[in-house]
């Protein structure tokens, strides 16, 4: 019997997220999935607002993710396999900020991920009217080199977020053979320091309409060495949760994958694909 695992997920300790730690194990354990990891995000950069953030202020956000999620793993016992995570965004942009999130718990798992570049929005609130795709992915894949030589976490989130909202906003695909020789450097990268890269399945549901990164990717990442691989939905809300990790799951066997991972203590566990 093939065991699903979602490893990327946000309650209602995100801000954009609408359901409470405990409703997504809930619905987690009622789909049967094996394991679930509550990763809430923490924008490293933006700690230092405070209160004053516009995305909630993670001092008190993520240190209740973490207790929520405490909570979960000893009720769920038995039942579903709790995982304590953080989704930690744009951590080379403020070392000190970084370092502090670290500090919000002993964490699982943690995803690395990149929502904006530095002195930019994130990629969810840009017009896309009149803007320079190409450079503006060049950047992006030369931010993420830097992300992925970053040693304090675990997988790489997302790889080719951007698209989710290019696509939605020019109704275009962007060819990425243009930025093969970066994209091949993040995943050597990856592969020397034995961090694994993620399959997240929500575009599955968007306008995308498959995975980031997509199958060849993948492919490649595995052609180069790739050992590690994690599945998540990136889901927001409790119906989400598990939805598309078997198609996450066939795009890593398709590419050659035998297993994918979940982390427990920042070790990977490998779950048969």
């Amino acid at each position: 019997m093939k065991l699903i695992c979602d490893m990327h997920t946000h309650s209602d300790n995100s801000f954009d997220a609408k359901n409470s730690v405990d409703e997504m194990c809930q619905a987690a354990a009622a789909a049967g999935l094996y394991a679930l990891a509550v990763t809430d995000h923490c924008e490293a950069p933006f700690i230092r607002f405070g209160a004053d953030c516009e995305f909630g202020c993670f001092d008190e956000q993520i240190p209740k993710s973490f207790a929520d999620a405490t909570a979960a793993r000893e009720k769920y016992a038995g039942r579903l396999k709790v995982l304590r995570g953080m989704e930690l965004g744009e951590p080379t942009h403020d070392p000190a900020a970084t370092e502090h999130a670290l500090g919000y718990g002993d964490f699982d798992f943690i995803l690395a991920s990149v929502h904006n570049m530095k002195n930019m929005q994130d990629f969810y609130y840009m017009n896309y009217t009149g803007v320079d795709i190409d450079r503006l992915l060049a950047q992006y894949f030369d931010e993420l080199c830097e992300t992925a030589a970053f040693a304090h976490f675990d997988s790489l989130a997302h790889l080719t977020y951007p698209l989710r909202y290019i696509v939605a906003g020019t109704g275009k695909m962007p060819d990425l053979t243009r930025y093969r020789d970066a994209i091949d450097t993040i995943f050597k990268i990856l592969i020397k320091n034995q961090k694994a890269l993620e399959i997240n399945v929500s575009g599955l549901f968007k306008e995308l309409k498959s995975t980031l990164p997509d199958a060849s990717l993948v492919r490649r990442f595995k052609e180069l060495g790739g050992q590690y691989i994690t599945i998540g939905t990136d889901a927001h809300s409790a119906d989400m949760v598990g939805k598309g990790i078997e198609q996450g799951m066939a795009v890593a066997k398709a590419a050659g994958f035998t297993h994918y991972a979940i982390y427990e203590k920042h070790r990977p566990q490998l779950i048969a694909l």
